[in-house]
């Protein structure tokens, strides 16, 4: 393991191969293992039986939950939340008999974006900023930054806060719960911004 920072805990169980660079404050729980060359940021957390592989990258603050595995090609910005058993892909067309490793398809993950437990996110699309993607959702395309998503293909069925909670469907779009303010935006919505100011 190279650049690792200080304060970093890795559970016994856990292999970490030399290489890979773990920074400050982050935890490796039980029989997880990271590769040579995944790059993984501060304060993160990986639960039971994480993988990450060689080439990934992994940014702040972000909660891997029980049994996921970071497959090559995907990147998660900071403050992502992978809940227990998503699946990432990196493969459009696997086949055991075919070697495809040139084929993999980026996979970008965006800031406080979170993805629930059982989701499967098809390799080759972008989450947008704090996306949330339901539990058991399935992700075929690109999502919208703050977009709601659930089910098999995922829809869009609302908006949610920055702070996880889900706004009114209809304008004016303020969270009941911290005040934050959102307006339409191209492709979606964004934070509106604060009273005198403008864009």
């Amino acid at each position: 393991m190279t650049g690792a920072g200080g304060g970093v805990f890795i559970h016994e169980s856990a292999y970490v191969d030399d290489g890979a660079q773990i920074g400050a404050g982050t935890k490796v729980w039980h029989f997880c293992h990271v590769m040579p060359g995944a790059v993984i940021g501060e304060r993160c957390s990986l639960g039971q039986n994480v993988v990450v592989m060689n080439g990934t990258r992994i940014g702040d603050n972000c909660k891997i939950q029980n049994n996921v595995s970071i497959y090559e090609g995907v990147e998660l910005e900071d403050d992502v939340f992978c809940g227990p058993s998503m699946v990432f892909t990196n493969v459009i067309n696997p086949r055991s008999h075919v070697p495809r490793k040139n084929e993999y398809r980026r996979t970008l993950v965006r800031r406080g974006a979170s993805i629930g437990a059982n989701a499967t996110i098809v390799c080759g699309v972008t989450l947008g900023e704090y996306a949330f993607i339901g539990a058991g959702a399935v992700i075929t395309k690109d999502v919208a930054a703050y977009a709601l998503m659930v089910g098999v293909p995922a829809r869009r069925i609302g908006w949610m806060c920055q702070c996880g909670e889900r706004l009114p469907d209809e304008p004016p779009m303020t969270c009941d719960v911290c005040g934050t303010s959102y307006e339409a935006a191209p492709g979606g919505i964004r934070q509106a911004p604060a009273r005198g100011q403008s864009r």
